[in-house]
């Protein structure tokens, strides 16, 4: 098979395949952007083009400058062509920053318009969609990849514009000044074509691998670097391996960005190179004609010298055209993943027509639910069935896996039923307008989220109007007002990233009293209490009991001890509910639900058992203590009796 030819030489199949292709509709799409700034842009044009034709002038006045003041001696005539000459390019350098003002200001309104598309599209897909996305990815689509097409959307087509223009008017002036010397120097120009093609191409390639291993370094760099990421790193003392692994993807990164750099430098070279010899040929032609040619001289000193600077002002544009055509090129691979993204369906938005009822009581009923987060994949709940009257609290138990958070999770759409359907008030959750749905639920989860910012704007968040005392009787009826009031800045103390700077029971109260800042008529408590201490667990659920006593609850418990009171229990196995009643009533019918309130409550037993001989310990004297190791060094431990039982 013979090798491959043309722009594709060297490439793979798989490479040709992928290779970016310039359609109608993708340059319709791309000139959309420019849509709001068209009345700018225009005055950019007319711009451009008068620059250009300005700018070809100083050539010409140069030419007269040799032939009629210098070679004719008219000392007059020099001094008002220079004059002359002088005033254009005053002239054309305010055109010029006229039109970068013009420039930038559509560049950077096109970034805030693509930016801000994207983190809106983003905003609007399913909660899946970040479980399953790589974190340095996403950052890499709002930044990298939109600050790297501002200027293919903007500055490149003004200046390609300019160019042609540029072009144009230079290819005018030069057929004025000798027809000979024009066509000489036209002649260089079918040269800087073909290594712009083939650099576009290859530059494509290496742009689309070096996206990639961005993605990949900023996923490392967001993970590892992160406030529990690091901690994670130190504790397990992977450090090295990360490191090493930080310094692969940099190498590779090193590596394809001096692959890039010569693919461009190359391609410069060749340009470099005949951009040189076009004038060097004007010089052999019109030495010829001046020189070698019978009958006098075909053309003027002036003529040669315009003719050689016009030159430049075409070579200039036309390797600028080049260079516009290769980055335009390597631009397409991150419109690619650009309109990729933007082109992303999200699965699950407002059915048309979506309302919500008048009066929400905070009803809910599961009828026949099936889950499964892939649609060819193994169902996680199968045939779930509950109802839950307006003001009780249902809490779901069950081992790890059978698919508690997974149904609580789908109350408020986070993700959408596979069969079946949830009710709140009788109506489904998906004809229900998600906005409207979510701002009566209110959601406590175990891995709480706060913003690295301030108290005051974190309880915000749930009502941004609400006064200090609405924050403060919040955080009363979440039991940490007296905490935050002890704080030498009170509401306004700065939390740390994620609340890094307060307890696992301080974040979880502050969260608590978010949601009852919000005022929902449904609570979902995903194992809210999970990850605290039995000290701050009881804290947390001296405030959760009033709540739950006013509001609609569905309950994931870790600890029985946080459900023993609720209206009814579910234990659920592997996607069913295999058991429901109270506490009273599941303990003497579930094989399951006994074996799990036998385990946790022995578990819990010999941590309050533990806390009490902790608690002890601190209360020792230290006569006490030496005490009783006499007493144990010499056998005597009956006479300590339960005393010494607690240590």
């Amino acid at each position: 098979m013979p090798p491959p030819h043309g722009p594709y030489r060297g490439l793979t199949a798989e490479e040709k395949a992928a290779a970016p292709k310039f359609t109608k509709e993708l340059g319709l799409r791309i000139l959309s952007y420019l849509k709001p700034y068209k009345v700018k842009f225009a005055i950019v044009i007319v711009v451009v083009l008068v620059s250009a034709a300005l700018g070809v002038v100083p050539s010409l006045l140069t030419g007269k400058m040799v032939d009629d003041g210098l070679l004719a001696g008219n000392f007059r005539v020099l001094v008002e062509l220079i004059i002359a000459s002088f005033l254009v390019t005053v002239v054309s350098n305010a055109l010029g920053l006229l039109e970068t003002w013009l420039n930038t200001s559509i560049a950077q309104g096109i970034i805030y318009d693509m930016k801000t598309q994207m983190y809106t599209h983003f905003q609007k897909q399913p909660y899946q969609y970040f479980v399953e996305s790589k974190q340095g990815e996403i950052v890499t689509r709002m930044t990298g990849d939109v600050n790297g097409v501002q200027s293919a959307v903007s500055t490149t087509m003004t200046n390609s514009i300019k160019n042609v223009g540029t072009i144009i008017v230079s290819i005018v002036a030069l057929f004025q000044c000798n027809w000979i010397l024009a066509l000489t120097g036209m002649a260089i120009v079918p040269f800087f074509i073909l290594p712009a093609r083939v650099t576009g191409k290859r530059r494509w390639i290496i742009a689309r691998e070096s996206q990639e291993k961005y993605d990949e370094a900023n996923s490392i760099l967001g993970e590892t670097l992160s406030e529990s990421g690091i901690l994670l790193v130190w504790l397990f003392g992977k450090q090295k391996r990360e490191a090493e692994r930080f310094k692969g993807v940099s190498s590779d990164l090193y590596s394809l960005n001096i692959r890039e750099m010569l693919a461009g430098r190359s391609f410069f070279m060749f340009i470099n190179i005949f951009t040189n010899f076009g004038p060097l040929l004007l010089y052999l032609v019109g030495g010829i004609l001046m020189l070698r040619m019978e009958g006098g001289p075909q053309v003027t000193v002036g003529e040669i010298t315009a003719a050689i600077s016009i030159l430049g002002r075409i070579y200039r544009p036309v390797n600028e055209l080049m260079n516009v055509g290769v980055d335009f090129t390597r631009s397409l691979a991150l419109f690619e993943r650009i309109f990729s993204t933007l082109d992303m369906v999200p699965s699950i938005v407002d059915k048309k027509g979506a309302t919500a009822p008048e009066v929400i009581r905070g009803e809910i009923e599961y009828d026949d639910v099936h889950f499964a987060y892939k649609e060819d994949g193994p169902e996680i709940l199968q045939g779930v069935s509950f109802h839950v009257e307006p003001g009780e609290t249902y809490a779901l138990v069950g081992s790890s896996g059978a698919g508690k958070s997974t149904m609580i999770s789908l109350v408020p759409r986070l993700y959408d039923v596979l069969a079946g359907a949830i009710r709140i008030d009788g109506k489904d959750v998906r004809d229900w307008p998600l906005q409207e749905l979510r701002n009566h639920i209110g959601f406590v989860t175990q891995d709480t989220f706060l913003f690295n910012d301030t108290i005051r704007a974190n309880l915000l968040y749930a009502k941004p109007e609400a006064t200090d005392e609405e924050l403060m009787d919040a955080c009363r009826r979440a039991g940490i007002a007296d905490f935050i009031e002890e704080l030498k800045d009170g509401l306004d103390t700065v939390v740390g990233n994620r609340g890094v700077r307060l307890s696992g029971g301080e974040k979880q109260r502050l969260s608590l009293a978010r949601v009852i800042l919000k005022d929902p008529e449904v609570i979902l408590l995903d194992e809210a209490t999970a990850s605290l201490d039995s000290v701050s667990e009881s804290h947390i659920q001296e405030a959760l009991a009033p709540l739950l006593k006013e509001k609609t609850s569905l309950v994931v418990a870790h600890r029985l001890s946080t459900i023993l009171d609720a209206d009814r229990i579910l234990v659920l196995r592997d996607g069913h509910i295999v058991a429901a009643g109270t506490n009273t009533d599941l303990l003497e019918s579930s094989e399951d639900y006994r074996t799990f309130y036998n385990t946790q409550f022995k578990a819990g037993k010999e941590e309050t058992q533990s806390q009490r001989r902790r608690a002890l310990r601190e209360q020792r004297t230290e006569a006490e203590v030496s005490a009783l190791a006499w007493r144990r060094s010499q056998g005597h431990w009956q006479e300590l009796g339960d005393f010494e039982s607690y240590y």
